[in-house]
């Protein structure tokens, strides 16, 4: 599915397509609808940049079992490189 945010909403509320996809995308995680690892790339950024962000905000991370068992797997596949 895709969502299409018409031009005048976003120089309404003058923000770019990234800045309107970083704000979605931190609403979506601190209503627990988004674990840290989707949200990041939900908002197109690094799972770093990501938590960079919250904590610029001063929104706790809340770090579940699912971001533990992705990093795991992340960490699994970079040593198969």
């Amino acid at each position: 599915m895709s969502v299409i945010v018409p031009d005048e909403i976003l120089t309404t509320a003058r923000m770019s397509e990234a800045e309107m996809r970083q704000e979605s995308a931190v609403v979506l995680f601190q209503r627990d609808k988004l674990t840290l690892a989707q949200a990041g790339r939900f908002a197109g950024m690094h799972r770093v940049a990501f938590q960079h962000l919250l904590a610029s905000r001063q929104i706790p991370m809340h770090y579940g079992v699912e971001d533990f068992e992705q990093d795991l797997q992340t960490l699994g596949d970079m040593g198969r490189l």
